[in-house]
Formats: structure tokens, sequence, C-alpha cells
């Protein structure tokens, strides 16, 4: 078994580099980059070398290539001389506009030195020249700019993304010379009235806290880093939009951390167990509520999650499927050629050959006219009603499908020599069925259990868009759409992973379940 585990782990961590490697060929390399503004509005308002230098930005932000500025360059060397006054300067002035002429930029000193510092480096200096209309004034967007660019392989890009794939918070994550206490300690927390880790010098306030929000016991301490959207979400992780809520806030009587022990509250939905550190200096304001500066916050969120709302309607649907299908799939075998048996094989033909598409919108149409169900999920007055067409719609096929299987599986076994012979001594139909049939024929669905209900927190791309579900099942398409290359990477790993694991856990719960099948080696007639 150990053995048995040990390969299969080591394989699956294989295959999950073979799928993020050409995930990231495919993304980075194949797929033109220019496509990332395809739909970006800021970019069709730039023009000449200003859009080129936007294009570099984003370039950077998106993980295709390390570039510097030289007016960046200037700042740093000549803030330092000359304090925060540095831009009224007049050598810094002159080192700014030297890049205006194309003929003599190069006799700069500064210009040498930024040349030669970030050659050094592996950069490739690139210089814009200056966009000019024939009376000589720059045009629109076209004044000179001097870059250094390096590109960045897949494989820095790929070994980036596992180094930094899983993150643990410290007392150096900040950098501020100015905070001399740094710590991790258990407090009591006097926003949840039990106890909480709490660190100082660590990116999160509170590390691990307890709130009346499911799962009610609550990390910042480690973090998964999928990947960073950089089009719809704008800069945030992945994990954090699939475990936001999305509904609106809500509003508690509370304090803030610095009116604790007073009698001063608030009606308001921060939610302090989310406060980070910010390093700028801390308003008047700031003062009176926060006692150091741990003074960023976000707002608590009624509702579920995009990944609590396609758990849910997916776990409920799996349910429904076994529930139904298990015994529908028994009955139609065990009335084979009976009007249950063909009204059941009809019901299975019409749902696997109609397009998805097509049966979410007959009963859509059928929920919302007969059953007054609402159609659109935003749209439910109670919000429990908007999970019912969507867990229904995507209970439907599965309860085909499980019937289908089942039946299929119990007519194999019906026909097997042990059913003749436990026949032969006497047993009843009733008795065959239920102890040797039908757990015989379930051995070949209990595989696909745990892939079954893994699945559900990848959503159901189709039902969720019919339906307005805020769920995980459009993310990737939307990522797709969107050139949102940090999406994407970071979907397919949490859909590989989730396969992988599905297929470890059903090769167990099929051992566990088949006598006949053995993980190990060493024992005999396993297979």
């Amino acid at each position: 078994m150990k053995r048995y585990m040990l390969r299969r782990i080591l394989f699956s961590i294989f295959s999950l580099l073979v799928v993020i490697i050409a995930v990231m060929l495919l993304v980075y390399k194949l797929i033109p980059r220019s496509s990332i503004f395809q739909m970006d509005d800021v970019w069709n308002k730039k023009s000449l070398n200003d859009r080129v230098m936007y294009e570099y930005a984003q370039y950077q932000k998106f993980g295709y290539l390390d570039y510097a500025d030289y007016t960046a360059f200037l700042k740093s060397k000549y803030e330092g001389k000359y304090g925060s006054d540095y831009t009224k300067q007049a050598d810094f002035k002159a080192d700014k506009d030297a890049i205006q002429d194309e003929n003599s930029y190069l006799e700069n000193e500064s210009v040498k030195e930024f040349m030669a510092l970030y050659k050094n480096k592996g950069y490739e200096p690139n210089y814009l020249t200056p966009q000019r209309s024939p009376s000589g004034k720059a045009k629109k967007g076209g004044d000179g700019y001097l870059v250094a660019v390096r590109e960045k392989s897949v494989f820095l890009r790929l070994w980036n993304y596992l180094t930094h794939l899983i993150t643990v918070e410290t007392t150096a994550d900040v950098q501020d010379p100015a905070l001399t206490e740094r710590y991790v300690r258990v407090e009591h927390d006097p926003y949840s009235g039990l106890f909480a880790v709490v660190g100082s010098g660590t990116t999160h306030k509170y590390l691990l806290y307890f709130d009346n929000r499911f799962p009610f016991i609550h990390q910042n301490w480690l973090h998964l880093n999928l990947g960073t959207s950089f089009t719809k979400f704008r800069g945030q992780e992945m994990t954090d939009v699939i475990h936001r809520p999305t509904g609106e806030q809500i509003k508690t009587v509370t304090q803030y951390p610095a009116k604790l022990g007073t009698d001063e509250t608030i009606n308001s939905a921060i939610d302090f167990h989310s406060l980070t550190y910010n390093s700028n200096p801390r308003t008047k304001t700031e003062m009176k509520q926060f006692p150091d500066q741990y003074t960023t916050y976000s707002y608590r969120l009624s509702g579920l999650s995009m990944i609590e709302n396609s758990f849910v309607i997916g776990l409920i649907a799996t349910f429904l499927a076994y529930l139904f299908g298990l015994p529908l799939g028994i009955q139609m075998a065990r009335h084979k050629e009976g009007l249950g048996d063909k009204i059941g094989n009809a019901y299975i033909i019409f749902i696997m050959a109609v397009p998805s598409l097509a049966y979410i919108f007959l009963f859509a149409t059928i929920g919302t006219t007969i059953f007054n169900l609402p159609y659109k999920f935003a749209n439910a007055e109670i919000k429990i009603l908007g999970y019912v067409l969507p867990t229904v719609s995507l209970a439907l096929r599965d309860i085909g499908n499980l019937m289908k299987w089942m039946r299929r599986y119990m007519i194999d076994q019906m026909n097997s020599d042990y059913v003749k012979f436990a026949r032969a001594e006497g047993m009843s139909e009733k008795e065959i069925y239920r102890k040797h049939i039908s757990p015989n024929a379930m051995i070949y669905l209990v595989h696909g259990i745990p892939g079954t209900i893994l699945g559900c927190l990848t959503g159901a791309i189709i039902t969720e868009r019919v339906y307005a579900v805020p769920g995980v099942g459009g993310l990737l398409t939307n990522a797709i759409n969107g050139y949102d290359n940090g999406i994407i990477v970071g979907c397919t790993v949490f859909y590989t992973t989730l396969s992988i694991v599905s297929v470890i856990l059903g090769d167990l719960l099929l051992a566990r379940c088949d006598p006949r099948i053995s993980l190990s080696s060493g024992r005999g007639g396993g297979r």
C-alpha cells in the first residue's frame, strides 16, 4: 500500500508539472502576447510611444518580461541626493530631457550609466525615438523613452510559480524599519470572544481566528497562490476570488481596535479580522481608530462564495442523482423489458441525446411557468429557491447516467454463475439482489464517486451561465476569453489537482470495496 501510494504521488506530481509546463507554453508562447489588449480600453486610448510604454508595463504585470524605465532610474539616483524636491533640480531636468534628442542622447552620462547598469544584468536597451509633427513639436503620446527589457523564459516563470505556489506569513514580511516589535502569539480575540493567533510584522494581523461563518475557523497564515487576475478581477489572487462571498455587505455593531473597552461603537460591515499592514503614515482619523499600522481592511459580505455556490449545487445534485438513479436502475434491471424499464430507457435516451443547453432551457421553462421558480439566481426573493433549477438541471443528467450503468451492471451480474448457484441453494430473488447482485454491481460505480464529489468544486459551466449562478463554472472560460493568463494557469492547476486526487481516492475506495483488488504487489491474486 505504501509503495503504491508513493508511486501514485510521485507520478501525480510529475503529471502536474507536465500540465503546468504545457499550459504555460501555450499561454505565453503560442498565443500572441498582444492578445491581452483586445478588450483593454486604456490601450485603445493611448498612442505612439505612450502606447508602447503601456504595453511594457502590462507585459511585465502579466509575466512576459521585466523592464526598467530610464525615468525611474533618474528618480532613484536624484531622490537620494536631493530628497523629494529632486524634480526641481537642473541636473535632473537636463538628464530627463536628454532622451528627447535622438542625435545626442547617447552622449549623456546618466544615459550611459543606465545602459551599462542594465546590460550587465542581462537587459536589452530599447530607445523609443520621439515622434514629432512637421513643425517639430512632439505628437500626442510621441515623447521619447529609454527602457531596458529582459524577456522571461517559460522555465523561469515555471520556477517562480512553483516556488511561490505556497507561502507562509512570517514576522519578516513587513519591510518597515519603523516596526521594531515583531511576534506571533495567542491573544484573546475581542471580536469573537475566543482566542486568536495574531502577529506583528506579518502581512495580516489575525493569522488564525474564529467567527460565525462556516467553516467557523479561518486562517491568513498559509496562502495558496494559484494565479493572479489582471483583467476582470484586477490584481486579485484566484483563491481570494473564489472564496470571497458574493452577497451584500453585512453591518453589525462593532468597535474600532483603538476603541475597544470604551462605549464608542459603530454600525459597520468592516471585518477587523482582515486587517493588513499599511506602510503609509496613519492619518489623524486612523490614529484615533487603530493603535498600530494594521489599518487596511475588507468588508463582511453575505451569501456564499463562488466555490461554495458551485459546491452546494453540485453536491446536492450528486446526492439526488444517487438517491434516485441507483434505485431506478436496480428496478429497471429487476423488471427488464417491463413498462418501467421501457420508460426508464426512454428517459435515458432523451437525457443523453438532447444537448445540455436544450434540456436545461426546457426544464427551466417548466420550472418557471408551472412551479413559479426564479429563473435567474440573483432574482430569487427567497435565496434558497434560486438553487432549485440549477440543482435539478444538474441532477437530471446524472440520474440518467447512473440509471444506465446500474441497469447494465445489474444485468451483467444476473447472468453470472454465482447467481445461478445462489438460486440452486434456494435463496429468494430478493435476497440474491440485496446480498449479491446489487453490491457487486455497485463496485463498478464506486471508483467514480470521489471524482463526482470533488468535481462539484469546479462548477458547471453551462448550467451556471444559464441561471447566472455566481460560481466557479465560468471562471476558466471567462479567463480564456479575456486572456487572463494568471487565472488560466491557476484553473488548470486547480482542475488537474482535483482530477489526480479523485483518481487516487477512487482507487483506494475500489480496493476497499472489491476484495479481488489489492494495491499491494506483495499479495497474491491482486490486480
